[in-house]
């Protein structure tokens, strides 16, 4: 449809000729001090299309005004040049970017659609896998696999299930039209997510060296064009208002229209996108998300560190009634800008044409600093584009330890009572594997395609999702996303660690040498001095353990407002603090990657690592007792990276042609006793566990089973090779203990000496058939 002439838009001379009209910047979320900080920049009031183009731009989603600071200061101050030495692109573009060898590099990125999500689960969700995919195809990659990290309400409530079956669809049913793999991920439920569900989806994309493209306008005259879906009347202000404001009684202040997403044109998008690159046609490009051309022409502006017009009138549109600021502020989805040399404008379009993609020229790059915009003639917008961007406002909000962390950190599980009858502690293993936070998530991996495209070697539930990247060989990268919101909660410094430790741990455990990590931050109000206390310290924390550990920060996402009011004080104010971490490795060969479970009979199970009587915080707490409090286990980063060597050592080993680990897996959440129980049901075969040879004689057989210390792992190995894992790990300093032998049906615990009475046992098809039916009873 073309656009209608309005009757008089307001202009850059009716602002100059009313300078005292009243303009409704409350409305649109800025605050009183903001609205008179841009009167200042402009020498004026804004005209109604700056004003939104401002409201959207200086948003906490867009603008990061209260995390910036500290972005800053913690991961880019405490980058090293070692850190350095793989990253290609860093954070500031629309996602790193990471040599891995051969010519080759991967870019990948987590973001948050987490407000959406919960008003519109469906759209929300699929327009976040969306939005990452395209900020992957703009940094001129192809997208080669996605992930998500999913956290819900309590599964018993009543809205749970809305939110639970439209976001599950939503990731599901974009990504698979996408044709990208779902490797893995997490799902976890907590009442402290009930009005506040957090969706971030990750995507990682490949190319060669030399097709990186970046977001930058540059070239005086080079033509701007917008391509790929109409603009319409759906998400305006949608992202960037509701991500940027908490939900009150349940519901937003502000409902603006959620996103909707067609994954068929992203699909389209996608080829036409590559084909351009290959080509050689685009100079500049940038995807179009939250705060949609607004974001676009401003961000491209101010990286070029030059200048653009922009006629409105030749955007296209689904809905011709739209106003220029309505046009400037939609985040309708599958939308890209790219800037072109007039000389290649037409090949550009040839091949926008046969992909059947709409594409208008709607400006050019210009050498004066400024952004105009003009609508039929009629001058509407005349910003320096890095006040929108990149120069909005930065808070050095307060931030103070909440007064109830004393009185938690001091409410230690060592007081809960612990049982030594073998019935019970059977029991309490049970109760644990068949919470929904523990059971199968099959109901939800199944609706994923997690295959397509043939490069995928492992996938959930295995610790990592592995995918073959090289062209000519077997090389290739693994993932692992992590979180743990209850550690957080009890220590934001200590959570945000373990979360870098265990991905960390993760990723070694397939066999994969850790690299690079992207973050999202998802925390409460910023308003909020204890919710700013918790996001400050996660950072720090974070920050620290990257640097300990010589692992770059590339890119990531901060979302804040994930809270249900502004008091501090409580304990239940807001989510759990969960700051998610993704962490990329590199494979030399995806066919020796490890499982997480054994397939064979008779192989030996080695334990990897110390275990400590760590029980505050743990799954066992929470489930069996309703309790939450004390510190998290201990985080020891130096121990993590010795037992990364020993697990990626052992995994590269062959002996007469086979692989040494036929499975390993992470000791972390449910300790011992679900880490054994999963790494069985992956493939039905069972083992007999002795409990006298885990830990220390001073541990009772609770602490053996469900103590969550860190830096531990668990190997199933031939006979033959359990003398080569014991040297590599001694070599590290790493203890190694033999503690059972895999083999039929039932998964049994020998108690330890002082406990004595009957053997622990599950019987493994009996729990996995109950296991696979936990979220379909909840949400089938």
């Amino acid at each position: 449809m073309n656009q209608k002439e309005p009757e008089h838009p307001d202009t850059i001379a009716d602002a100059k000729a009313t300078p005292d009209q009243d303009m409704p910047y409350a409305e649109l979320g800025l605050k009183e001090d903001e609205y008179a900080r841009i009167k200042d920049l402009l020498g004026r009031r804004p005209t109604n299309a700056e004003l939104a183009m401002y409201s959207v731009m200086w948003s906490e989603h867009c603008s990061y005004k209260s995390s910036k600071k500290h972005l800053s200061d913690q991961f880019g101050g405490k980058t090293t040049p070692a850190m350095k030495e793989r990253l290609l692109v860093g954070m500031g573009q629309n996602a790193g970017v990471v040599d891995v060898g051969d010519g080759l590099a991967v870019t990948f990125k987590v973001e948050s659609h987490n407000h959406p999500s919960f008003v519109e689960p469906y759209q929300g969700a699929a327009t976040g896998v969306g939005g990452i995919v395209r900020d992957i195809i703009s940094m001129g990659a192809r997208p080669v696999a996605v992930m998500d990290q999913l956290r819900f309400g309590a599964p018993e409530h009543p809205d749970t299930a809305r939110v639970v079956h439209g976001v599950v669809a939503g990731v599901g049913g974009y990504g698979n039209c996408l044709g990208l793999p779902n490797i893995g991920g997490e799902t976890e439920f907590d009442p402290s997510y009930q009005g506040n569900p957090l969706v971030n989806a990750l995507c990682v994309g490949v190319m060669k060296h030399q097709d990186i493209h970046l977001a930058n306008a540059e070239g005086v005259g080079n033509k701007v064009v917008l391509f790929g879906a109409r603009t319409g009347g759906d998400g305006i202000g949608g992202a960037s208002i509701l991500a940027s404001e908490t939900f009150e009684d349940g519901m937003p202040t502000k409902r603006p229209s959620v996103q909707v997403g067609d994954p068929f044109m992203e699909k389209v998008l996608i080829e036409c996108c590559l084909e351009l690159f290959a080509a050689g046609l685009v100079e500049a490009i940038q995807d179009l998300g939250a705060a949609g051309i607004s974001c676009a022409t401003s961000e491209l502006a101010s990286n070029g560190d030059s200048g653009m017009h922009v006629d409105l009138e030749n955007v296209l549109l689904r809905d011709p009634t739209l106003t220029a600021g309505e046009i400037l502020m939609s985040e309708s989805q599958e939308r890209m800008m790219a800037v072109v040399t007039p000389e290649k404008l037409d090949a550009f379009m040839k091949i926008i044409n046969k992909w059947d993609v709409e594409a208008a020229v709607i400006g050019e790059v210009t050498g004066d600093g400024r952004l105009t915009i003009d609508h039929f003639g009629e001058r509407i917008v005349d910003v320096d584009p890095k006040t929108v961007a990149h120069e909005g406002p930065v808070y050095d909000r307060p931030y103070a330890r909440p007064a109830w962390q004393d009185a938690m950190q001091a409410d230690s599980a060592t007081k809960l009572p612990r049982s030594a009858s073998p019935s019970e502690l059977t029991s309490q293993i049970r109760q644990l594997a068949l919470h929904p936070n523990h059971a199968s998530k099959a109901w939800i991996t199944n609706q994923y395609d997690r295959y397509v495209r043939g490069n995928t070697a492992l996938s959930q539930p295995d610790d990592a999702g592995v995918i073959r990247v090289g062209e000519d060989s077997l090389s290739g990268i693994a993932i692992a996303t992590d979180a743990n919101g209850w550690y957080t909660k009890l220590d934001p410094y200590a959570g945000a660690q373990q979360a870098l430790a265990e991905s960390y741990r993760n990723v070694c455990t397939v066999g994969a040498r850790p690299i690079a990590i992207t973050n999202c931050l998802n925390f409460g109000s910023p308003e909020q001095s204890e919710s700013m206390w918790q996001l400050v310290t996660a950072m720090t924390g974070l920050a620290d353990g990257c640097k300990h550990m010589s692992v770059p920060v590339t890119g990531g996402n901060v979302s804040l407002y994930n809270s249900s009011g502004e008091a501090n004080g409580r304990l239940d104010n807001s989510i759990n603090p969960t700051p998610v971490v993704g962490m990329l490795g590199l494979m030399e060969d995806v066919t020796m990657a490890a499982p997480s479970g054994w397939q064979e009979e008779g192989l030996a199970v080695l334990l990897l690592g110390d275990t400590a009587d760590e029980l505050d915080g743990s799954a066992w707490a929470r489930i069996v007792h309703g309790h939450l409090g004390g510190l998290p286990p201990r985080v020891d980063l130096d121990k993590e990276m010795a037992l990364g060597r020993v697990l990626v050592a052992i995994n590269a080993a062959k002996v007469d042609g086979k692989k040494v680990v036929r499975a390993a897996h992470d000791l972390s959440t449910g300790g011992l006793a679900l880490t054994v129980l999963e790494s069985a049901a992956r493939y039905g075969v069972g083992v007999n566990i002795d409990l006298e040879r885990v830990g220390t004689a001073n541990l009772d057989d609770t602490a053996k089973l469900f103590s969550e210390s860190q830096a531990r792992a668990l190997v199933a190995v031939p006979e033959s090779a359990v003398r080569m894992v014991a040297v590599a790990a001694e070599a590290e300093g790493v203890t190694c203990a033999r503690i059972g032998t895999t083999g039929g049906s039932l998964v049994t615990f020998a108690p330890s000496t002082e406990t004595g009475g009957d053997v622990l046992v599950i019987d493994l098809p009996e729990l996995a058939e109950e296991s696979v039916q936990v979220l379909p009873k909840l949400f089938g």
